[in-house]
Formats: C-alpha cells, sequence, structure tokens
C-alpha cells in the first residue's frame, strides 16, 4: 500500500529506502460472481477496482443507483476525523458495526464484499460485526494511497520484494552486522537468569542479548502454537492474465463469500516492467489459507482467473504464533506469514515485535538512522 505500514518503514530507515527503486502495480481487482438468470449460469468475472473518477462511472462492478450509494460511503470514509465529532454524521463508529455503518448507506452485499476485501483488505467476514471504526480507517488509508505515486495504491519493488531484505542486508552490513548463511540453528541457548544468551550452530557459539526469530526455531521449545496451514502457488506464465486490459502487474482479491469459503483467495502478477522475470512472460503467485484436506484444489478459482501456466511451485506450508511475548526470557518469536499478498499483516507483526523489544511503538513519523554496532563475541 502507497501509505500503508510497509512503506512507512521503509521510508522511516531513511538509508534503507536510498537503496530501493518502487514502482506502482498497475491495477488492484476483484472477483464478483453473477447471478445466474433464466437463461444463463451464474459465471465469475474480475473486475477493476477504480482509482479514478472516469473508472468509477465506465465500471460494472455495481449499477448506478449503487455507484450513487457508494460514492456517499466513501465520501463519508474520506472526510471522518475520529476526533472531530462534526465528521461522524451522528453515528459511533466505536460502537457501531461494520453491518451497521453499511446498512446506514444502504449497500449491496457485493458491495460490501467489493469495500470489505478489495479496499479494506481484511480477509475474512468477522469484521462486520466488529466496530466499524477500523474499517473506516483502512478504507480511508486506500483511498490516500490512490494517486500518490500513481493511479494505483500499491506499490512493488523494481527487481522483486527480495530487494527489502537485500537493501537492509546491505545497511545491517554497513553497520556491523555479521551474516551466517545457510547455517542450521542447532540450539537457542539460556543463560542460569533463564534469558538467552545465544545460539549455537554447528559447534560454533554466537553470542546475544536478545533474539529474534520466526516460529519454526522454537517449536521444540513450545514456545508457538498452529495457527493452519497456507498453499502458495508461484506460477509462470507466457500471456497477460485474462480480464486485465493487459496489465503488465496488478493484485486480485477473490473474497470469501464469492466461492462459498470461509477465507479469501489471493492473486499477485508481475512481469518485465517490475524486472522479476524476461520479457512476454508473468509470474503469478496464488494463495490461500488451507480449509480441507485437497489444498491444490483450493487455489482452482484462480488457476480459471490466470488462463493456462507454463510450470508451477506449489508449496502447502504449516502457520503458527507464539505462546509468550518473550519479554521474559528476550527471546522474540514472530509470526509466520499468512496467505495474503499486500504485506499488511506481516507489517503489524513487525511493528508488535518491535513494541515488545523496546517497551513502547514505533515512531513512524521520525527517521531512524543506525548507530554503529559492537562486534559480537563469537566461540569457537
Amino acid at each position: 500500500m502507497a501509505n500503508g505500514k510497509l512503506v512507512k518503514l521503509i521510508l522511516h530507515t531513511e538509508t534503507v529506502a536510498n537503496n530501493l527503486e518502487w514502482k506502482c502495480v498497475d491495477g488492484s481487482y476483484v472477483m464478483q460472481v453473477s447471478a445466474g438468470g433464466v437463461f444463463s449460469k451464474a459465471k465469475a468475472k474480475v473486475h477493476k477496482v477504480p482509482a479514478t473518477d472516469s473508472e468509477a462511472l465506465k465500471s460494472d462492478l455495481m449499477g448506478l443507483f449503487e455507484k450513487r450509494r457508494c460514492k456517499k460511503f466513501f465520501k463519508f470514509v474520506q472526510n471522518y476525523e475520529p476526533n472531530d465529532p462534526a465528521t461522524h454524521k451522528n453515528m459511533n463508529l466505536q460502537r457501531q458495526t461494520g453491518r451497521e455503518l453499511f446498512a446506514a448507506f444502504g449497500l449491496e452485499e457485493n458491495t460490501i464484499d467489493f469495500i470489505g476485501h478489495a479496499v479494506a483488505l481484511y480477509t475474512s467476514d468477522a469484521f462486520l460485526d466488529q466496530p466499524s471504526h477500523d474499517l473506516a480507517m483502512k478504507a480511508k488509508l486506500y483511498m490516500d494511497s490512490i494517486g500518490l505515486y500513481g493511479n494505483s495504491p500499491f506499490l512493488y519493488p523494481v527487481y522483486g520484494i527480495g530487494g527489502i531484505a537485500e537493501g537492509f542486508s546491505r545497511l545491517s552490513a554497513i553497520y556491523g552486522g555479521t551474516y551466517m548463511l545457510n547455517k542450521p540453528i542447532d540450539e537457542i541457548l539460556f543463560g542460569e537468569d533463564g534469558k538467552v544468551c545465544g545460539v549455537r550452530a554447528e559447534g560454533e557459539v554466537a553470542r546475544a542479548p536478545l533474539i529474534l526469530c520466526d516460529p519454526s526455531y522454537v517449536l521444540n521449545l513450545n514456545k508457538a502454537r498452529s495457527t493452519g496451514r497456507v498453499i502458495r502457488a508461484i506460477c509462470i506464465l507466457n500471456h497477460p492474465v485474462p480480464n486485465s486490459d493487459n496489465a503488465p502487474s496488478g493484485q486480485i482479491i477473490i473474497p470469501q463469500r464469492q466461492v462459498g469459503r470461509r477465507n479469501d483467495i489471493y492473486v499477485s502478477f508481475m512481469s518485465s516492467s517490475h524486472c522479476v522475470c524476461s520479457e512476454g512472460y508473468y509470474i503469478a503467485i496464488c494463495s490461500t489459507s488451507v480449509e480441507t484436506d485437497a489444498p491444490e484444489a483450493e487455489l482452482q478459482p484462480a488457476y480459471q482467473l490466470i488462463g493456462d501456466v507454463l510450470v508451477s511451485f506449489i508449496k502447502v506450508y504449516d502457520t503458527f504464533e507464539p505462546t509468550e511475548d518473550g519479554r521474559a526470557d528476550n527471546l522474540f518469536v514472530s509470526k509466520s506469514y499468512d496467505a495474503t499478498s499486500h504485506f499488511e499483516s506481516a507489517c503489524d507483526d513487525v511493528l508488535n515485535l518491535w513494541e515488545r523489544m523496546m517497551g513502547e511503538p514505533i515512531n513512524l513519523e521520525t527517521t531512524l538512522r543506525p548507530q554503529v554496532a559492537q562486534p559480537q563475541q563469537v566461540d569457537s
């Protein structure tokens, strides 16, 4: 998201931002299933989420009267300020549920799906029965992101998402970081006080006063619990994604209700415009949370949207979350990556890790300038 947490985090570390080149994702799309009639069958269709007034007028995402109601909703959200009661229109979004907020504007089910999943980026329909303040702020963020760097609310690094890790790696090395690549961790070490004091890897010990890791490193310590499974398929195509107006990049969200699921399905596609593959080819990444014993079959709605696939690489993996906040032993564990393609939930986890480690939230309005670190002791 152009005005979202990931971009703010990278801009916060100014020297990392200087090592990255960004480019707008060309379009955001949502799938809707139109009801069948007497002479027609129900049909799934991909719609571009309008980014301009002219696109909104031409879009067949909703009918004319629904467009008017939807415009009123977005105008309310755009003007909404939590601390200014004059912008609340006699509604209390801290108490009023998302379902009640949509009902106040008379919005239809397909429009609610589109706003909740393709604009506010919720992963399930739970938001409908929760206070609508968060819904309004998420929709406001989406609108603020449109036009910030182009006609799309989403950005993607040139040369791929690995550029973010590469930028942080360069920065860390400059300021004293040491890398031990392809090094299996045999044991996390604890001192007599119960706090971590380092890790053992192939006979070597690296000392550290605190450790950050993903759940896979602490499963034998009972410090992570299962949260489900995710399937992710990386597909190589030799054609544009159908019904995307030959867009070189984009994100498609398939809301759960449209395909009778409990979780959304995500499709993110890129091409040579972002320097991630050769000209004439496309890379589409399809993902969702696993709900059955046949995970690959759950991605069929995504496969039907992207068309013929030259080759695919499919992985199903377990997801976990920490059972402790890490403050007692200085072992701070992240959550596993979920199925989303927009990184908002991953950024929430990063911000949560920072707050647990530092004892206070990070201030993204400032610029973080690293300090030179002293080398850590490594015992043989």
